[in-house]
Protein backbone atom coordinates (compact mmCIF):
# COMPACT_ATOMS: atom_id res chain seq x y z
CA UNK A 1 0.00 0.00 0.00
CA UNK A 2 2.61 2.18 1.03
CA UNK A 3 4.62 1.55 -2.38
CA UNK A 4 1.98 2.28 -4.17
CA UNK A 5 1.27 5.48 -2.46
CA UNK A 6 4.31 6.59 -2.82
CA UNK A 7 4.51 5.91 -6.36
CA UNK A 8 1.40 8.28 -6.52
CA UNK A 9 2.83 10.67 -5.28
CA UNK A 10 6.27 10.58 -7.40
CA UNK A 11 3.78 10.71 -10.66
CA UNK A 12 1.64 13.85 -9.23
CA UNK A 13 5.70 15.42 -8.58
CA UNK A 14 6.72 14.53 -11.99
CA UNK A 15 3.32 16.07 -13.68
CA UNK A 16 2.27 18.99 -11.85
CA UNK A 17 4.81 22.38 -11.77
CA UNK A 18 2.69 23.26 -9.18
CA UNK A 19 3.52 20.78 -7.09
CA UNK A 20 6.28 21.81 -4.38
CA UNK A 21 6.93 18.49 -2.02
CA UNK A 22 5.81 15.17 -1.04
CA UNK A 23 3.97 16.39 2.13
CA UNK A 24 2.15 18.76 0.03
CA UNK A 25 0.57 16.71 -2.46
CA UNK A 26 -0.45 13.59 0.47
CA UNK A 27 -2.42 16.55 2.43
CA UNK A 28 -3.85 19.00 -0.37
CA UNK A 29 -4.09 17.05 -3.47
CA UNK A 30 -8.14 15.63 -3.83
CA UNK A 31 -6.78 13.17 -6.70
CA UNK A 32 -4.07 11.09 -3.84
CA UNK A 33 -7.55 11.15 -1.09
CA UNK A 34 -9.93 10.02 -4.33
CA UNK A 35 -7.34 6.93 -5.13
CA UNK A 36 -6.45 6.54 -0.88
CA UNK A 37 -10.45 5.34 -0.66
CA UNK A 38 -11.43 4.20 -4.08
CA UNK A 39 -8.72 0.89 -3.33
CA UNK A 40 -10.42 0.08 0.03
CA UNK A 41 -14.16 0.60 -1.44
CA UNK A 42 -12.82 -1.39 -4.65
CA UNK A 43 -11.75 -4.47 -2.29
CA UNK A 44 -15.21 -4.29 -0.67
CA UNK A 45 -16.98 -4.17 -3.59
CA UNK A 46 -14.88 -7.31 -5.55
CA UNK A 47 -15.36 -9.17 -2.10
CA UNK A 48 -19.46 -9.27 -2.23
CA UNK A 49 -19.47 -6.20 -0.02
CA UNK A 50 -21.24 -4.04 -2.20
CA UNK A 51 -22.71 -1.46 0.02
CA UNK A 52 -20.16 -1.01 2.21
CA UNK A 53 -17.84 0.09 -0.97
CA UNK A 54 -21.03 2.38 -2.48
CA UNK A 55 -20.75 3.83 0.95
CA UNK A 56 -16.90 4.68 0.63
CA UNK A 57 -16.88 6.02 -2.53
CA UNK A 58 -19.91 7.90 -1.46
CA UNK A 59 -17.65 9.54 1.33
CA UNK A 60 -14.94 10.06 -1.02
CA UNK A 61 -17.29 11.86 -3.20
CA UNK A 62 -18.08 14.23 -0.37
CA UNK A 63 -14.78 14.70 0.98
CA UNK A 64 -13.07 15.45 -2.76
CA UNK A 65 -15.44 16.20 -5.47
CA UNK A 66 -14.74 13.10 -7.37
CA UNK A 67 -17.39 10.59 -8.06
CA UNK A 68 -15.69 6.96 -8.91
CA UNK A 69 -17.65 3.93 -8.79
CA UNK A 70 -16.36 1.31 -6.36
CA UNK A 71 -16.01 -1.13 -9.16
CA UNK A 72 -14.03 0.94 -11.87
CA UNK A 73 -10.09 -0.80 -11.79
CA UNK A 74 -7.73 1.95 -11.74
CA UNK A 75 -3.80 1.14 -12.70
CA UNK A 76 -0.76 3.01 -10.58
CA UNK A 77 0.42 6.36 -10.68
CA UNK A 78 -3.07 7.58 -12.20
CA UNK A 79 -3.56 11.18 -11.95
CA UNK A 80 -6.78 13.15 -11.12
CA UNK A 81 -5.59 16.81 -11.79
CA UNK A 82 -7.72 19.06 -9.78
CA UNK A 83 -10.62 16.91 -10.99
CA UNK A 84 -13.63 18.45 -9.14
CA UNK A 85 -17.28 17.04 -11.04
CA UNK A 86 -14.82 13.74 -12.39
CA UNK A 87 -16.87 10.75 -12.87
CA UNK A 88 -15.98 7.10 -13.53
CA UNK A 89 -18.58 4.54 -14.05
CA UNK A 90 -18.61 0.83 -12.69
CA UNK A 91 -17.21 -0.79 -15.61
CA UNK A 92 -14.85 1.62 -16.46
CA UNK A 93 -11.21 0.72 -16.44
CA UNK A 94 -7.89 3.23 -16.26
CA UNK A 95 -4.77 1.88 -16.92
CA UNK A 96 -0.80 3.21 -15.79
CA UNK A 97 0.37 6.32 -16.43
CA UNK A 98 -2.94 7.97 -17.11
CA UNK A 99 -3.85 11.72 -16.31
CA UNK A 100 -7.50 13.31 -16.14
CA UNK A 101 -8.33 16.47 -15.81
CA UNK A 102 -11.50 18.51 -13.94
CA UNK A 103 -14.96 17.50 -15.06
CA UNK A 104 -14.53 14.63 -17.38
CA UNK A 105 -16.79 11.50 -17.64
CA UNK A 106 -16.21 8.35 -18.02
CA UNK A 107 -19.58 7.12 -18.79
CA UNK A 108 -21.71 4.60 -20.34
CA UNK A 109 -23.97 4.69 -23.17
CA UNK A 110 -26.04 1.25 -21.96
CA UNK A 111 -28.70 0.24 -19.86
CA UNK A 112 -28.11 -3.32 -19.78
CA UNK A 113 -27.05 -4.73 -16.09
CA UNK A 114 -23.66 -7.13 -16.87
CA UNK A 115 -22.07 -5.64 -19.45
CA UNK A 116 -19.60 -3.64 -20.44
CA UNK A 117 -21.00 -0.29 -20.61
CA UNK A 118 -18.08 1.86 -19.69
CA UNK A 119 -14.72 3.12 -21.52
CA UNK A 120 -11.27 1.23 -20.90
CA UNK A 121 -8.40 3.63 -21.16
CA UNK A 122 -5.00 2.39 -22.22
CA UNK A 123 -1.37 3.48 -20.83
CA UNK A 124 -0.45 6.90 -20.62
CA UNK A 125 -3.66 8.58 -21.68
CA UNK A 126 -4.78 12.34 -21.51
CA UNK A 127 -8.51 13.28 -20.62
CA UNK A 128 -9.09 16.74 -21.12
CA UNK A 129 -10.73 19.33 -18.45
CA UNK A 130 -14.51 18.49 -19.31
CA UNK A 131 -14.14 15.72 -22.08
CA UNK A 132 -16.80 13.15 -22.23
CA UNK A 133 -16.31 9.45 -23.18
CA UNK A 134 -19.18 7.44 -23.15
CA UNK A 135 -19.12 3.93 -24.19
CA UNK A 136 -17.75 0.38 -23.60
CA UNK A 137 -14.65 0.84 -26.03
CA UNK A 138 -11.00 1.41 -25.43
CA UNK A 139 -9.13 4.43 -26.05
CA UNK A 140 -5.32 3.70 -26.97
CA UNK A 141 -2.74 3.72 -25.33
CA UNK A 142 -0.95 6.97 -25.20
CA UNK A 143 -3.81 9.16 -26.68
CA UNK A 144 -5.29 12.18 -25.98
CA UNK A 145 -8.35 13.48 -25.47
CA UNK A 146 -8.99 17.25 -25.69
CA UNK A 147 -10.92 19.28 -23.67
CA UNK A 148 -14.89 19.13 -23.87
CA UNK A 149 -14.69 17.08 -26.37
CA UNK A 150 -17.26 13.95 -26.72
CA UNK A 151 -15.70 10.74 -27.65
CA UNK A 152 -18.24 7.91 -28.40
CA UNK A 153 -15.63 6.10 -30.12
CA UNK A 154 -12.50 4.02 -30.33
CA UNK A 155 -9.36 6.01 -30.54
CA UNK A 156 -6.37 4.47 -31.65
CA UNK A 157 -3.09 4.48 -29.20
CA UNK A 158 -1.30 7.82 -30.02
CA UNK A 159 -3.92 9.31 -31.84
CA UNK A 160 -5.87 12.42 -30.75
CA UNK A 161 -9.34 13.21 -30.51
CA UNK A 162 -11.17 16.41 -30.47
CA UNK A 163 -14.36 17.98 -31.00
CA UNK A 164 -18.20 17.15 -30.43
CA UNK A 165 -18.23 15.13 -31.63
CA UNK A 166 -14.60 13.78 -31.12
CA UNK A 167 -13.27 13.64 -34.83
CA UNK A 168 -9.49 11.32 -34.47
CA UNK A 169 -6.47 13.36 -35.47
CA UNK A 170 -3.60 10.77 -36.85
CA UNK A 171 -1.07 12.63 -38.41
CA UNK A 172 2.97 11.91 -38.53
CA UNK A 173 4.06 15.54 -37.60
CA UNK A 174 2.08 15.34 -34.65
CA UNK A 175 3.30 11.98 -33.63
CA UNK A 176 6.80 13.78 -33.61
CA UNK A 177 5.08 16.85 -32.08
CA UNK A 178 4.25 14.99 -29.44
CA UNK A 179 7.51 12.60 -29.09
CA UNK A 180 9.46 15.86 -28.61
CA UNK A 181 6.65 17.11 -26.08
CA UNK A 182 7.23 13.66 -23.79
CA UNK A 183 11.01 13.90 -24.18
CA UNK A 184 10.58 17.69 -22.24
CA UNK A 185 8.40 16.08 -19.63
CA UNK A 186 4.25 15.86 -20.29
CA UNK A 187 2.19 17.63 -23.05
CA UNK A 188 -0.75 19.30 -20.35
CA UNK A 189 -4.79 18.77 -21.35
CA UNK A 190 -4.59 16.37 -24.04
CA UNK A 191 -4.45 19.63 -26.87
CA UNK A 192 -1.76 19.91 -29.24
CA UNK A 193 -1.06 23.07 -31.97
CA UNK A 194 -3.28 22.72 -34.84
CA UNK A 195 -4.96 19.70 -34.20
CA UNK A 196 -8.68 21.17 -34.54
CA UNK A 197 -9.64 19.56 -37.83
CA UNK A 198 -11.86 22.29 -38.87
CA UNK A 199 -9.94 25.10 -38.32
CA UNK A 200 -7.37 23.09 -40.61
CA UNK A 201 -10.09 22.51 -42.65
CA UNK A 202 -10.80 25.94 -43.41
CA UNK A 203 -7.14 26.75 -43.64
CA UNK A 204 -7.08 24.37 -46.49
CA UNK A 205 -9.95 26.20 -48.11
CA UNK A 206 -8.52 29.81 -47.43
CA UNK A 207 -5.28 28.83 -48.92
CA UNK A 208 -7.47 27.14 -51.85
CA UNK A 209 -9.96 30.04 -52.41
CA UNK A 210 -6.64 32.27 -52.33
CA UNK A 211 -4.98 30.51 -55.15
CA UNK A 212 -8.02 30.64 -57.25
CA UNK A 213 -7.58 34.63 -56.84
CA UNK A 214 -4.39 34.46 -58.05
CA UNK A 215 -5.30 32.23 -61.45
CA UNK A 216 -8.36 34.39 -62.11
CA UNK A 217 -6.13 37.78 -61.88
CA UNK A 218 -3.76 35.89 -64.24
CA UNK A 219 -6.84 35.17 -66.69
CA UNK A 220 -7.66 39.01 -66.35
CA UNK A 221 -4.46 40.38 -67.21
CA UNK A 222 -4.60 38.33 -70.56
CA UNK A 223 -7.77 39.97 -70.84
CA UNK A 224 -6.73 42.92 -70.60
CA UNK A 225 -3.90 43.02 -72.86
CA UNK A 226 -6.52 41.58 -75.75
CA UNK A 227 -8.75 44.61 -74.50
CA UNK A 228 -8.12 45.58 -78.33
CA UNK A 229 -9.92 42.78 -79.96
CA UNK A 230 -13.71 44.21 -80.51
CA UNK A 231 -14.11 39.74 -80.29
CA UNK A 232 -13.01 39.84 -76.43
CA UNK A 233 -14.82 43.38 -75.06
CA UNK A 234 -18.57 41.77 -76.61
CA UNK A 235 -17.54 38.72 -74.57
CA UNK A 236 -16.24 40.33 -71.37
CA UNK A 237 -19.54 41.11 -68.39
CA UNK A 238 -19.85 44.94 -68.49
CA UNK A 239 -20.40 44.27 -64.39
CA UNK A 240 -17.45 42.57 -63.96
CA UNK A 241 -15.92 42.87 -60.36
CA UNK A 242 -12.43 43.67 -61.16
CA UNK A 243 -11.54 45.62 -57.66
CA UNK A 244 -13.26 42.67 -55.32
CA UNK A 245 -10.54 40.33 -53.77
CA UNK A 246 -10.66 37.90 -51.47
CA UNK A 247 -9.57 38.98 -48.08
CA UNK A 248 -7.43 35.90 -46.95
CA UNK A 249 -6.03 37.37 -44.13
CA UNK A 250 -9.10 38.08 -42.47
CA UNK A 251 -10.28 34.64 -42.37
CA UNK A 252 -6.99 33.32 -40.73
CA UNK A 253 -7.32 36.02 -38.40
CA UNK A 254 -10.64 34.90 -37.62
CA UNK A 255 -10.10 31.05 -36.95
CA UNK A 256 -6.75 31.95 -35.28
CA UNK A 257 -4.58 30.95 -38.00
Amino acid sequence: MFSRLRSDIQCILERDPAARSAWEVLTCYPGVHAMLLHRPAHWCWVHGFKWLGRFISHIARFLTGIEIHPGARIGERVFFDHAMGVVVGETAEIGDGCTIYQGVTLGGTSLYKGVKRHPTLGLNVVVGAGAQVLGGFTVGDGAKVGSNAVVTKPVPAGATAVGNPARIIVAEHDVKREEAASKMGFSAYGVTQNDDPLSQAMRGLIDNAASQEHQIAILWKAIEALKNCPAINACVPQDAALDEHFEAEKLNELIGK
